[in-house]
């Protein structure tokens, strides 16, 4: 498991730009920039809150299959409600009624909760897993 705090890579909260708007524009593309690197550099991602009782759920359902996730816990991040807001534009609504954790699977966003169970009960979870190099069974 690799828990990602705040790492490589620091958003820059405060602008230097004297526009607002253009400020706040860079600043989701280097949201957006950082979810597309974490998502396709790993191949199993897990964005959540720290006590998310769902995202626990998640990652237990995971260990147990015998992946090792990268777990990104936003409230330790500085970016982490921008992150959120993100993730949560990317999924759309009716995709996630669960708000967190929101997951990646071979750098594709599989989606929140229901979604992971929905395939680990159909069965398609395992492939997608061993597809994107999270397991060698």
């Amino acid at each position: 498991m690799q828990v990602v705090q705040e790492a490589s890579r620091i958003i820059k909260m405060g602008g230097s730009s004297s526009s607002g708007g253009s400020s706040e524009v860079a600043k989701m593309e280097e949201v957006y920039d950082r979810i597309r690197f974490l998502a396709s550099s790993n191949a199993v991602v897990v964005f959540t809150w720290s006590g998310c009782c769902m995202g626990h759920v998640v990652k237990q359902l995971l260990f147990g299959l015998g992946v090792g996730p990268t777990i990104v816990e936003l409230d330790h991040e500085a970016a982490g409600p921008e992150i959120h807001g993100l993730l949560l534009q990317l999924a759309g609504k009716s995709q996630l009624r669960q708000p967190l954790p929101v997951v990646f699977i071979g750098g594709k966003l599989l989606g929140g909760v229901e979604n992971v169970m929905a395939c680990h009960i159909n069965g398609t979870l395992v492939p997608l897993l061993k597809d994107a190099g999270a397991l060698w069974l």
